[in-house]
C-alpha cells in the first residue's frame, strides 16, 4: 500500500490510475491523513449462460392451467 499526498497525487494521476489498475492500493492524503484511496478495479462478474437452450428444449403438453382450474372451479360447484 502506497501513501502519497494530494498535491503529488494531482501530479501524477496517471501513473497512479496505472498502478491502481495493475493491483496496487494507493491511499491519498491531506496534511497527513488518509482522505481517500484508489484500489484496482473489481474483477468482471461471470454472466449467467444464456437459457434460450433450455427455454426451447422444453416441449409443454396437456391442457392449459387455466382450463384445468375452470373445470376444477366448475365441478365444486355442482
Amino acid at each position: 500500500m502506497t501513501e502519497i499526498n494530494v498535491r503529488d497525487a494531482r501530479r501524477n494521476l496517471k501513473a497512479l490510475l496505472d498502478r491502481a489498475v495493475a493491483g496496487e492500493e494507493i491511499v491519498l492524503l491531506r496534511r497527513g491523513r488518509p482522505v481517500a484511496r484508489l484500489l484496482p478495479p473489481e474483477t468482471a462478474r461471470r454472466r449467467l449462460p444464456s437459457l434460450a437452450a433450455f427455454r426451447a428444449s422444453v416441449h409443454l403438453g396437456g391442457r392449459p392451467l387455466s382450463r384445468e382450474v375452470a373445470q376444477a372451479r366448475g365441478e365444486g360447484r355442482e
